[in-house]
């Protein structure tokens, strides 16, 4: 397949997504597959990538990149996480657009959608099934590089098992919100959808807050009402119960809405269904505060310099990397 034919496939993906429905049976599927996969999430992931892969969109993003003809392409093992709705997407739309074979290892937990992703790209196109093929093993197959996301435990596992090879290996990250306290109404709605969409799941989900001292929690607390409902997620409130007695057991000071619990703590990965925060003296603290923990951060919100707008964590562009790794820069290599 040429470099025309590729993105074309990748467009036309584009528009099956966008004209998918809440009734698409293979949702259900998922669901049943993973319960953390709910279908309106599903639709949420789905639509997001329906959005992202218009022609417009491809073309902005690829425009600084050459895609030579390769007499042999690479075989590059994805090997893909699984903590929302098609994560490992994007890994596998950069190792195709490159004209590279993608090597594909799902997650166990989304394996239905990812599935469905690769037959409908050889539907649109039957080249396609040169360059995509499912790994059930991957260390049964020959390889080229590898591009692999998954916990600090599993990093460990593929730092030592990849290192003779070229690799790009993405651990756990995490991602905060600052807030000045200056935030309107609509601003802290929108920080309810940072913190809480695909359950707080996501590397890009606000698990920590930043607060000015002497700020007033109640009205950042009251934004969050309108997820209230989460609770009745069984594997979330089964999270909530769990953290909740294990802090009134250790009597760790703590906020309880009901369906979050809030902690002042200085980490910043917080168990789910935990928000924690911290409090600063001035934004020089907090520019610090970012700098000394930028390996551990995926993205930051808040009306701060180099912060994403409220709202727009799990909205990331096509050209928005993960761990701020150029993908498509690393294929050339």
């Amino acid at each position: 397949m040429n470099y025309t034919q590729r993105f074309n496939v990748i467009s036309e993906l584009g528009v099956i997504f966008r004209q998918s429905n809440p009734d698409f049976p293979l949702f259900e599927q998922a669901y049943l597959s993973n319960n953390w996969f709910t279908i309106d999430m599903q639709i949420k992931a789905i639509k997001a990538w329906g959005q992202l892969l218009t022609k417009e969109n491809l073309e902005k993003w690829l425009a600084d990149y050459q895609f030579p003809v390769q007499n042999v392409p690479k075989t590059v093992i994805i090997i893909m996480a699984g903590n929302i709705p098609l994560v490992g997407l994007h890994d596998l739309i950069c190792v195709f657009i490159s004209g590279n074979r993608a090597l594909v290892k799902p997650s166990s937990d989304d394996t239905i959608l990812i599935k469905w992703v690769i037959d409908e790209l050889k539907k649109i196109n039957p080249l396609s099934e040169n360059l995509i093929t499912i790994a059930e093993d991957y260390r049964t197959n020959s390889f080229d590089a590898v591009i692999a996301t998954g916990s600090n435990n599993s990093n460990r596992y593929f730092e030592y098992y990849f290192k003779n090879k070229p690799n790009l290996l993405r651990k756990s990250r995490n991602s905060i919100a600052v807030l000045t306290g200056n935030e309107t109404a609509a601003e802290l709605d929108k920080l309810a959808d940072d913190i809480f969409l695909y359950f707080g799941l996501g590397c890009r989900n606000v698990s920590k807050v930043l607060l000015p001292q002497g700020y007033n929690l109640e009205p950042m607390i009251v934004a969050f009402e309108r997820y209230k409902d989460i609770i009745n997620h069984n594997k979330y409130a089964n999270n909530y119960t769990y953290h909740k007695a294990i802090f009134l057991m250790n009597l760790a000071p703590h906020l309880d809405n009901g369906f979050l619990i809030l902690k002042q703590d200085d980490l910043i990965a917080s168990p789910l269904s935990v928000l924690l925060f911290q409090f600063y003296e001035s934004l020089d603290d907090v520019y610090a505060f970012i700098e000394a923990h930028k390996n551990e951060l995926q993205c930051v919100v808040g009306n701060i310099n180099g912060g994403l707008a409220f709202g727009q964590s799990q909205s990331p562009e096509l050209w928005d990397y993960a761990d701020g790794i150029d993908t498509l820069k690393f294929l050339e290599q």
